[in-house]
């Protein structure tokens, strides 16, 4: 699990014993005073990232013509910079993807807003969330959907995101730790898949964990070049339209099977 850097009087991430410097205090002999309170340091910057995360709705989000109450509901109330790395949290709000390292990134505000937008989850569906990463996605999700089973094959993240859910009361959500082309079959069949990153092919395992009627949304790579799409399965099929243009890494397991000739 990679170390996360935080306020010197932390323990763990959790919180812990806090040790306040002291510093006399001029003119009164054996009289101290603090010299900066680490709680109220934290508490000035969660109100920071607060304001930051209705910036993002206000100019990311709702321009983006999302206007669903739950995903608006969502992206203000989920406090998107817990779920990335420590020296990425200045950047958790920009309109770009964000490094989580191992070849990993954290979608844009907008491009997950507007594939969940075009999902239309809602309160009785099971969401399978393919390549959770720290469980951002999945944290939103949770907001909307009955249920949401995250899929991360880096098992450092997947142990990090299953306490992060947990501390923001996100008890209808799981995290399988697994090759993400094999999604998580035992806990399925699911009303909605969401591929968050890049896809060159979606493997027919994903497919079949997809219910009769199901929606499924993913951004097709041809190069540097992305579109988002989202598809309904019927017959056993999947057949799928264009939603918006978007790009991302391609995720492990989703590249294109080369044929080579003899």
């Amino acid at each position: 699990m990679r170390a996360r850097q935080g306020p010197i009087c932390r323990t763990s991430r959790r919180g812990g014993d806090c040790v306040f410097p002291m510093q006399p205090v001029a003119g009164g002999a054996g009289m101290w005073q603090k010299r900066f309170d680490p709680k109220e340091r934290e508490s000035a910057a969660m109100t920071d990232f607060a304001t930051r995360r209705r910036v993002m709705v206000d100019t990311q989000i709702r321009p983006s013509d999302v206007t669903k109450f739950p995903i608006i509901e969502a992206m203000l109330e989920v406090p998107r910079e817990l779920f990335v790395p420590d020296a990425r949290r200045e950047a958790a709000y920009a309109d770009e993807c964000v490094d989580l390292g191992g070849g990993r990134e954290l979608l844009p505000p907008r491009t997950l807003a507007k594939m969940l937008d075009a999902l239309s989850i809602g309160p009785d569906d099971l969401v399978l969330d393919v390549g959770c990463g720290l469980g951002y996605s999945t944290a939103v999700i949770a907001r909307m959907a009955q249920a949401v089973v995250g899929v991360e094959q880096d098992e450092a993240m997947a142990a990090e995101a299953e306490p992060l859910l947990a501390e923001i009361g996100a008890d209808n959500a799981i995290v399988h730790a697994g090759p993400l082309a094999e999604g998580a079959a035992e806990h399925g069949p699911y009303d909605v898949i969401v591929i968050e990153g890049g896809v060159e092919r979606v493997p027919d395992a994903l497919i079949d964990q997809l219910k009769e009627g199901g929606r499924i949304a993913a951004i097709f790579m041809d190069g540097a070049l992305g579109t988002v799409k989202t598809g309904l399965k019927v017959g056993g099929a999947v057949s799928w339209r264009f939603e918006f243009n978007a790009s991302a890494r391609v995720l492990p397991g989703f590249e294109r099977e080369h044929e080579f000739a003899l």
